[in-house]
């Protein structure tokens, strides 16, 4: 199984980037799809996660800046209003239905100020 994650790069302060995420899935076999992010120095968080019936959550530090949506075996993040504080690496996440958690290999975002 295998994610493809892209769509990151340099991008400058207030501007967009829309994250892709693809599996390798049949789309019946997964659950819950998210985007992580992790920054020098810090532990890997939570950006916005999307329940199987299109449910999505937010951390504070996105919320009415990024948009994450799902299409299939698709995962997106629609990073608008981006900040220096947001730079990092992006990484895709995917829960199937019998439990496992699968990861992308990361994108890094870099936002210039």
């Amino acid at each position: 199984v295998q994610l493809q994650a892209y769509g990151g790069g340099l991008v400058q302060f207030g501007g967009c980037r829309r994250l892709s995420c693809a599996a390798s899935l049949n789309a019946g076999s997964i659950n819950r799809m998210g985007w992580y992010r992790q920054a020098p120095g810090m532990q890997r968080e939570l950006v916005a996660g999307i329940s199987s019936v299109g449910m999505p959550d937010y951390a504070d530090s996105v919320k009415g800046r990024f948009t994450i949506s799902r299409d299939k075996n698709m995962v997106f993040l629609q990073m608008n209003s981006l900040k220096p504080e947001d730079t990092a690496v992006y990484y895709c996440n995917v829960q199937t239905h019998w439990g496992a958690s699968l990861w992308g290999q990361g994108t890094q975002v870099t936002v210039s100020s």
